[in-house]
Order: C-alpha cells, then sequence, then structure tokens
C-alpha cells in the first residue's frame, strides 16, 4: 500500500485550515513564494499541463495557475480537495482536482503532463519509491518534475520536529514523523532509478520569528529537487 489512512485522516481534520493564513498551515504560505520561484526560475509555466501530485488544498496548485500554467491536483484527502475546489470561487484561477491516488490517475493519464511537482508530500506516504515511480509515468519523456521534502539527519529533527511542532507551534503536532524523513542522496537515487536526471538542489531557509524565507545551498532540513525524465 502506497498510502497511509491515518495520514490521510490526519489532513481531513485539518482541511477547513488550508487557506486560513494565520492557521495550521500558515508556513506553507510563507514558503510557497520561494516554492514557486524554484520551479520558475528553471521553467516558464504559461501553458504547461502541470500535474500537482498531493495538491492537499492547492496553495501550491493556484499559484502556479496564477503563471498561467493548466493545472491538475491530486490528493487522497477528500475534504482538502473539497476545500482547494471551494477556494476556486474566492480565488477566480483554473485548476482541475480530483480524490484518486497516482497509480489509478497514472494509468489514464501516461506521458501526459510537461510538468510535475511533488510538495511536501514524500514524507508523508510508506513508500516513497511507489510516489516516483508513478510520477515518471505521468510524464513526457522530456518534461520536468520538482520535488520538495525534508532532510534526515538529528538537526532536521531538532528543528524540523522538536522545534517546529512542539516549540515554536509552527505545524501541528504530530505532522511529521522522523523516520520518514528523506536524505537527498536517497532520493536523487530513487530519481535515478525511475528515469529522472537531477540538475538541481536547493535548500529552502525559513525564519520562524522573522517570517523571512530563502532558497539556499544549505539542504540540511528542507530542500528542493528539479529534475528531467530522461528520453
Amino acid at each position: 500500500m502506497h498510502f497511509d489512512a491515518q495520514e490521510i485522516n490526519k489532513f481531513n481534520d485539518l482541511a477547513h485550515q488550508w487557506w486560513n493564513l494565520d492557521g495550521e498551515f500558515k508556513t506553507l504560505h510563507h514558503i510557497n513564494p520561494v516554492r514557486l520561484k524554484f520551479v520558475t526560475d528553471n521553467i516558464v509555466l504559461d501553458n504547461k499541463l502541470v500535474i500537482d501530485v498531493g495538491c492537499g488544498g492547492g496553495i501550491f496548485a493556484e499559484s502556479m495557475a496564477q503563471k498561467r500554467a493548466i493545472v491538475t491536483g491530486i490528493d487522497l484527502a477528500p475534504k482538502s480537495i473539497e476545500m482547494a475546489k471551494l477556494h476556486l470561487f474566492e480565488s477566480g484561477q483554473n485548476v482541475e482536482y480530483e480524490c484518486v491516488d497516482i497509480e489509478s490517475f497514472a494509468k489514464s493519464h501516461t506521458e501526459y503532463f510537461d510538468v510535475l511537482t511533488c510538495m511536501e508530500m514524500l514524507e508523508h506516504v510508506p513508500n516513497p519509491e511507489i510516489i516516483i515511480e508513478n510520477c515518471s509515468r505521468l510524464l513526457k519523456p522530456g518534461a520536468m518534475a520538482f520535488f520538495s521534502t525534508i532532510n534526515r539527519n538529528p538537526k532536521s529533527y531538532a528543528l524540523g520536529v522538536l522545534a517546529a511542532e512542539y516549540i515554536l507551534n509552527l505545524i501541528p503536532k504530530g505532522t511529521h514523523e522522523y523516520k520518514k524523513f528523506i536524505k537527498p542522496s536517497e532520493l536523487r537515487s530513487l530519481l535515478s532509478k525511475h528515469g529522472f536526471d537531477v540538475f538541481a538542489i536547493k535548500g529552502i531557509e525559513y525564519n520562524p520569528i522573522t517570517e523571512a524565507v530563502k532558497l539556499s545551498n544549505n539542504v540540511d532540513i528542507n530542500y528542493m529537487i528539479a529534475c528531467h525524465k530522461s528520453i
């Protein structure tokens, strides 16, 4: 099984918070412009067919739609998808959302998309390799993919779990399981195995006091990877 029912329930319970800028997902709103910059620094999204895997309430999907991408978002939490759809009435953006697992979706959309994004999702699934394998199936040869996740080391545990969840209350308690964090070398290996060539990696540095966010070469905690699907 490539999904965790407990994880889905967790995000279902928080679904009403997705678009509350001061709520449980405020940190995602803070880092979203930097995530988008990493993508747009590497590809022009205008008129590209984009799939956002694990789209949640649509924060990143909508930001790509603002760049004139033709975006589809998929997620397994039905209440998150419901909130994503509802927010379109408020934002006026055009995004297609489906509550579906990636394996089923990949069977009906093989080699369909120009760009794939998978943000803060791999650390929430039992088997990231199955997700990556199906991400590859979704993409046309030569297409681009962007992944973000959390490194696994003592620093990421101290700051990404203990500080973020239990001291600073940046994210809900129990959001992350340290054992599911993924080292860049591990992610690179999985991507290579399934036909991706990594060409860029950047860290995301976040100051919880000033709420300042920037891309950096420090990948100790949060990091993003850009890659091509081999032709």
